[in-house]
């Protein structure tokens, strides 16, 4: 399944300030019976999100109208835990494409590059000025350059530089997953094993 190419992302962002995020926090695993990728989003952090009751709770991030944006940004250690791919899927089916932290958990990492969702880990002190910058102006925005693996506070003009695999930047850039990317070698597959036979 392809998706969106992800080249350069110029967004405001929702600050999630926590440390130690993990996967049954961003899709508690009652809500993983699901096999497509759709309706996740719908439960992103259900319940931090919502009562008992289904009310929503006034105090978090992504019930306060003041915050919206395709970049989600998070405290450090984010998405530990369980291996479940449904973390990932909840975050890009709720509208995120970007999530930026100091530290990712690398089997959520993996899953995120692998459905179109670009985590980008930053300094401990860059990760600080980004949560200041939108602390002081919700509608601050960031911008991710994926070519050129940056990211930059629009409004200070501060940049710091980020670490991406080369096949995995370059499936995102083209809006490829791993069979698009055979698919696209598909000429050069077939002309390598006409070479073999003959």
């Amino acid at each position: 399944m392809a998706y969106d190419k992800f080249t350069i992302l110029k967004s405001t962002a929702v600050p999630l300030p926590i440390e130690n995020v993990d996967t049954d926090q961003i899709i508690p695993a009652r809500f993983l019976k699901a096999t497509k990728r759709e309706g996740f989003g719908d439960n992103l952090f259900r319940d931090w999100r919502y009562n008992g009751d289904d009310t929503p709770k006034q105090d978090f991030v992504l019930n306060n109208p003041i915050y919206s944006g395709k970049i989600l940004v998070g405290g450090r250690n984010f998405g530990s835990g369980s291996s479940r791919e449904h973390a990932a899927w909840a975050i890009y089916d709720y509208g995120f494409r970007c999530v930026v932290s100091s530290f990712f958990a690398d089997i959520f990492k993996g899953n995120s590059l692998n459905i179109g969702i670009l985590p980008v880990q930053v300094s401990e002190e860059f990760l600080d000025k980004i949560f200041q910058a939108i602390e002081a102006d919700p509608n601050a925005e960031l911008e991710v350059n994926l070519p050129e693996q940056t990211i930059t506070i629009i409004a200070s003009g501060e940049q710091e530089s980020f670490d991406i695999n080369g096949y995995k930047k370059h499936n995102m850039v083209n809006g490829f997953d791993d069979i698009d990317y055979l698919q696209a070698m598909k000429s050069d597959i077939t002309e390598f094993e006409a070479q073999r036979l003959y």
